[in-house]
């Protein structure tokens, strides 16, 4: 694989980093800067929100240049936010940091993920994608319980600094290993003309959908482990690491198989998630049936993640592709805020913990039947360039033949 995929992973590790870090520094934020646990969860809020705003945003503005352009400006827009949040005297600032540093998120994956299949020959296309994930994924194993630990010991914004220098480092990699003619620039008006497509809207809701069932688990995890599982508080940390490593395993596993399989795989993972969650809701009470099965849900979502990432910019058409695949991290988003809301509905209800997972089973069985759509749509447009492709040699032998 190219280095310029490790590039790219080491941005995504940054993102990652800062987008979850605050969710553990909540308490030592609140006393540096005077204002309440509540008021510092609201920042979580302002990120995903400069997320869903930035992501179609910033990939438009983008579209002109080279995406290894695109990919240093952005982590240029992600390097200035991160320093002003450790630099932040006021709340207020803090806020306004926040949500700069999360309008480079969304674009950057989006068209992060147009680079990375571009290094590649096609067929290793979502393995490629898979590999800038995993930076991701490796941020919720090291970087984020690294940086709760330094900021308990030190200083948060010594935490917001060192992402900073993240950054630094990713358009250093960017600039050395991203090849200056990777991809083209592309067309807005293709870009947007990409949106016209029924089989681009339905991979949107298929990830808006999908990866709502593991939001609306994900999201309670904690209390789910102690109250029903009977598991000490100080376990959960371990725990969510090994979830961590799962979610790792997955994606590097959905990389490789989602190149074979595509929609087909998605559609057996929701399907696999739908009886896991099942199995959860079951097993939640007894504590290594309950872990092993978190770490398992995690590892079979994750996987789905690099397939549904590359089956959008295929979705589109288009020579770039670089706006459907930024729309698809804003869906993620939408994903991450639906199945959290939906799950702490049916808990204020007083269904119970294990409510949840009854939803998100719900979600990821309608996500199923979305990606057997998304199959069937892929497998229609191939057959239909297939025939095109067949009528165009006709005509060429025949006009051959007659030349001849």
């Amino acid at each position: 694989m190219p280095r310029a995929l490790l590039a790219l992973a080491v941005g995504a590790f940054g993102i990652g980093t800062t987008e979850f870090v605050v969710m553990g520094m909540l308490p030592e934020i609140a006393t540096g800067l005077g204002v309440s646990v509540s008021a510092v969860g609201l920042l979580i809020s302002a990120y995903a929100v400069g997320v869903v705003v930035g992501a179609p945003t910033l990939t438009a503005l983008g579209v002109r240049f080279s995406p290894r352009q695109t990919l240093v400006a952005l982590m240029v827009v992600f390097v200035v936010g991160n320093a002003l949040s450790a630099l932040a005297p006021t709340y207020e600032t803090l806020a306004a940091a926040r949500v700069l540093t999360a309008l480079a998120h969304g674009s950057f994956f989006g068209v992060g993920a147009v680079a990375a299949r571009r290094l590649v020959a096609p067929e290793r296309a979502t393995q490629a994608i898979s590999l800038m994930i995993v930076g991701l994924t490796l941020a919720n194993v090291v970087g984020v319980p690294l940086g709760t630990f330094v900021a308990q010991q030190t200083s948060w914004r010594f935490v917001l600094g060192g992402i900073a220098v993240i950054g630094l480092v990713t358009i250093a990699g960017l600039l050395a290993w991203v090849p200056a003619g990777v991809g083209e620039r592309g067309d807005l008006r293709a870009e947007l003309a990409a949106f016209r497509r029924g089989q681009v809207w339905l991979v949107l809701g298929l990830t808006m959908v999908g990866f709502a069932a593991l939001f609306a688990v994900y999201s309670y995890v904690s209390p789910i482990l102690t109250e029903l599982g009977g598991i000490p508080e100080g376990w959960v940390t371990p725990v969510l690491a090994l979830f961590g490593v799962g979610t790792t395993v997955g994606t590097l596993a959905g990389g490789r198989l989602g190149d074979r399989y595509g929609f087909s795989f998605v559609a057996v993972g929701l399907l696999a998630t739908v009886v896991l969650l099942a199995a959860f809701a079951f097993l939640a009470r007894t504590p290594v049936a309950a872990v092993v099965l978190l770490v398992l849900f995690g590892t079979v979502a994750f996987s789905m993640g690099p397939v549904v990432q590359n089956g959008v910019i295929e979705a589109a058409r288009v020579r770039g592709g670089s706006l459907v695949s930024a729309a698809n991290q804003a869906a993620f988003n939408v994903a991450n805020a639906a199945g959290a809301a939906l799950g702490a509905l049916v808990i204020s209800r007083g269904l119970g913990y294990t409510a949840p997972m009854w939803v998100g089973a719900a979600l990821a069985l309608a996500g199923t039947v979305l990606a057997l759509l998304a199959r069937r749509a892929d497998h229609r447009e191939t057959a239909r360039v297939d025939a095109d492709v067949r009528q165009w040699r006709q005509t060429v032998g025949a006009e051959v033949r007659r030349a001849a």
